[in-house]
């Protein structure tokens, strides 16, 4: 990374959260903004240098509440220094990785080797979520207090659903103790069962066992009735169905404490996608029918859904490389939500500054993170990006490590083109 004092001109800054968006110039100094004006309007400090930004647009850095970088344990799928690169690449300055490593990231020892490794081969900003029970079991509460005061931002059991309704209480009623929210990964383990895809048509018709979209609705049920009895803040990851919006939607109509999330996949791909029977369309929950979609698709354009998150998890060829029912759970995302999101704005589903909401600013919210906003003083997170560039995605392309990804081969708009983490580009 490269220490840069600069004027950035001939930029369209796109800044719903801030008190300036349009055709303007930001001033950068020591990692920070310290001016953003229309052309023109700003001095160049002498030794400053001058950066053309060619028409692009100029967009909060993106910020990414679900992210799996497999380290430490895993390194073979990714590493904090290669997630890293993939969430520059796609415009991400700051992720919140999941705590599924091994160990499981369930104490403050293993929070505090996540941070440090960030700060040493990291090019973005790298949270820690702390695990909800000690090794994702279930069974009884991981140190939260001590994570929380090692760095973690919020906590959850992400791959492994709570099902022990009386420890989900007892987490939530601690938690609100630290303003934590807790991030649910609302699937009831036994109607999941065996199920490898959404349980319906096409299920029965590729003979693959199902998972019916009650797995996710029932859990989302239930944790909104514990919000409720708690007071405590829940967030949810990955909803894919359109019930589940719906007990979402009234539980915010009665002022609890819930948020969500959709992932570029759920929102773009569908359950008919798995009928070539290839693993990058395998995630868990499963990819829904076309109504879902269209559910997801309203709920992100009346602000059910507060943000979109990637779920990036990625895995080497030997774990999806094999029988469809056999390989693992889940795709890479960061590289490709910029693009799949602009998808939406393209078809009128969201605007452009909405789907900022939903990429920069709802994120660092949800988990109080500094980020999602351009501003005089505030730190200079912020991506260059070409709206109209038009590009077919190749593996070679892939920053990860991994490579599971179902946008190969499909064309995307809007191309990221560079990216800077407190004034650096990176």
């Amino acid at each position: 990374m490269t220490d840069r004092n600069f004027l950035l001109k001939n930029v369209n800054i796109i800044n719903p959260a801030g008190t300036f968006s349009g055709t303007g110039e930001l001033l950068v100094e020591n990692g920070r903004i310290r001016a953003m004006d229309r052309p023109g309007k700003i001095s160049k400090p002498s030794g400053f240098e001058e950066i053309d930004g060619k028409g692009a647009a100029c967009v909060p850095g993106l910020v990414d509440i679900h992210v799996h970088f497999r380290e430490p344990g895993f390194e073979y799928k990714e590493t904090i220094a290669t997630g890293s690169v993939a969430a520059a690449a796609g415009g991400f300055t700051s992720v919140a990785c999941m705590a599924n490593t091994n160990p499981v990231n369930d104490n403050p020892f293993v929070t505090q080797f996540i941070r440090a490794q960030a700060r040493e081969h990291a090019v973005v900003n790298v949270y820690p979520i702390g695990a909800l029970s000690v090794g994702l079991k279930g069974e009884r509460l991981a140190e939260i207090g001590k994570m929380r005061d090692a760095g973690i931002v919020a906590v959850s059991d992400d791959g492994m659903p709570v099902m022990n309704s009386y420890l989900m209480r007892k987490a939530l009623d601690y938690c609100k103790t630290f303003d934590l929210p807790i991030i649910s990964h609302a699937e009831d383990a036994n109607l999941v069962g065996q199920g490898v895809m959404h349980e319906g048509f096409h299920s029965c018709c590729l003979g693959l066992r199902g998972i019916p979209a009650e797995s996710e609705e029932i859990m989302v049920a239930r944790d909104i009735a514990l919000a409720r009895l708690t007071g405590g803040r829940v967030h949810f990851a990955h909803l894919s169905t359109r019930y589940a919006l719906e007990h979402v939607r009234r539980a915010k109509s009665e002022g609890l404490k819930i948020t969500c999330e959709v992932t570029p996949h759920h929102f773009t791909f569908r359950d008919e996608d798995v009928s070539s029977y290839d693993s990058h369309f395998k995630m868990a929950p499963p990819l829904r029918t076309e109504a879902d979609i269209l559910a997801l698709h309203q709920a992100l354009a009346d602000g059910t859904i507060d943000c979109i998150a990637t779920d990036h998890a990625p895995h080497a060829p030997r774990d999806k490389n094999v029988l469809f029912e056999f390989a693992a759970n889940g795709v890479v995302g960061l590289e490709t939500a910029w693009s799949a999101g602009l998808n939406l704005v393209e078809n009128g589903t969201v605007s452009l500054e909405r789907l900022v909401e939903l990429l920069a600013v709802m994120p660092a919210k949800v988990i109080g993170v500094d980020g999602g906003i351009l501003k005089e003083n505030g730190k200079a997170d912020f991506f260059l990006t070409d709206l109209s560039a038009v590009y077919t995605l190749t593996v070679d392309e892939l920053r990860s490590k991994s490579k599971n990804s179902p946008f190969i081969g499909r064309t995307l708009k809007g191309k990221v083109v560079s990216t800077f983490v407190a004034g650096k580009l990176v």
